[in-house]
């Protein structure tokens, strides 16, 4: 029951779905989804514990920064059906598809670099 309850508290957030939505891309530093989302750092930090705890998306630290992808192993069958329903609800959505375009443009700039220019703001 924890496990739903926290996969579903991970998807009731129109920011988290968004971030999930950007993480099919593959792996993105930190910076990345915070100038996608153009959100505080603490913000997004804050969501992105609430889609590690239900298992959606795991983390790797290299040096000062924090890369996160889609959780591929040990998934919980619950997190990964939830995921699998979402990504197929939000498809052609124009937000995502807002992100998708803005995504590219950020994909542009070394992640390094964004997250300097963040980190001077």
């Amino acid at each position: 029951m924890r496990q739903l309850m926290a996969v579903t508290k991970a998807l009731a957030d129109e920011n988290r779905v968004r971030m999930l939505a950007a993480l099919r891309r593959g792996e993105l530093c930190v910076c990345q989804l915070i100038a996608l989302l153009e959100l505080a750092p603490s913000t997004v930090s804050k969501h992105m514990s609430i889609l590690k705890n239900a298992g959606l998306v795991d983390s790797r630290k290299q040096g000062r920064w924090v890369y996160y992808r889609l959780a591929d192993k040990d998934t919980s069958p619950e997190a990964s059906s939830a995921l699998k329903w979402a990504m197929k609800q939000i498809e052609g959505l124009e937000q995502i598809e807002h992100d998708n375009a803005r995504l590219e443009e950020i994909l542009n700039t070394e992640p390094e670099i964004l997250c300097r220019l963040i980190e001077e703001k």
